[in-house]
């Protein structure tokens, strides 16, 4: 199926409500933002849309759309000036779904972890393998907070032990906590879907008798592990503190990442009243804390 795209130059003020616009008003299959050296954005810093100061607003249409028409709506809606630039261009049609599966390989964390899409030969089948695919709202691997995460478990000797993947999302710390040894492992999420990721991809990946899964409100009482992970974001490991440090057992150790590099500080000082906190580890502008609960 052929397909138009229509670029139009904006701003880091006007790209928003223009994308809304085009989405609502002028039958855009997709709306995506560039930056001025035709840089994707994909994953925004939290709490933001990372939007540069040129910005181009790119929508894709089907090919027999009225292009035209489409640009008088833009002109209408007045949130470009009247003489704004703009290029349409036929876009070579695709396998969209192949291509963005070839875009997904095996990736190694650690010495021993390894994390495979499902329509990938596994690279080492005697290495610790999980078999994860990437979604849509969920982590993956490719993030370099869960990368940091996934190598620091590789790192633990988790014989035995009972994990907590506090936040888990799709699971996938979860997941590799147990097959690297883990005997228990409990994930706790705010997210309804996120509980039903991780069951999912336990059980693709025969673990799901391993793996209990909650809401925060539904966590059973005095809960404890001897490893908790907790891969969110700096707000909510400040707010959340207390409750996560009640989670680790004496002597037991925790990771937290989703963290910058200009918040990690500020982050380990509302544990270091009961931890003694490592020396902080950083991957392209994002850290991981790891310490372990006083005696």
């Amino acid at each position: 199926m052929p397909w138009i795209q229509i670029k139009l130059n904006a701003t880091n003020q006007n790209a928003e409500p223009i994308s809304d616009m085009l989405m609502e008003k002028t039958g855009a299959l997709s709306v995506t933002f560039l930056d001025a050296k035709d840089t994707p954005v994909f994953e925004p810093l939290p709490g933001e849309t990372r939007l540069w100061g040129d910005t181009d607003v790119l929508a894709l249409y089907d090919a027999e759309i009225d292009t035209q028409l489409v640009i008088q709506q833009i002109q209408t809606s007045q949130l470009l000036a009247d003489d704004f630039a703009y290029k349409i261009e036929q876009i070579e049609d695709k396998d969209w779904e192949r291509e963005w599966m070839d875009n997904f390989h095996p990736m190694k964390f650690g010495e021993r972890l390894w994390i495979c899409p499902s329509w990938r030969e596994i690279p080492d089948p005697n290495a610790v393998n999980v078999l994860l695919d990437p979604g849509l709202a969920f982590g993956t691997g490719t993030h370099p907070t869960t990368a940091l995460c996934l190598q620091w478990l590789d790192s633990l000797n988790l014989s035995g032990k009972t994990v907590i993947d506090f936040g888990c999302g799709s699971g996938i710390l979860a997941i590799a906590a147990i097959k690297l040894g883990a005997a228990k492992v409990i994930g706790i999420d705010i997210d309804p879907q996120a509980l039903l990721a991780s069951k999912d991809n336990a059980a693709r990946n025969g673990v799901a008798d391993k793996i209990e899964v909650y809401l925060p409100q539904n966590q059973p009482d005095n809960l404890v592990a001897d490893v908790v992970v907790a891969n969110i974001l700096a707000g909510p490991l400040r707010e959340l503190s207390p409750v996560i440090k009640s989670l680790i057992k004496p002597g037991g150790q925790l990771a937290m990442s989703g963290v910058l590099n200009t918040q990690a500080e500020d982050v380990a000082n509302y544990y270091r009243d009961e931890l003694s906190i490592d020396p902080i580890a950083e991957q392209e502008e994002w850290c991981r804390i790891t310490g372990r609960k006083q005696d």
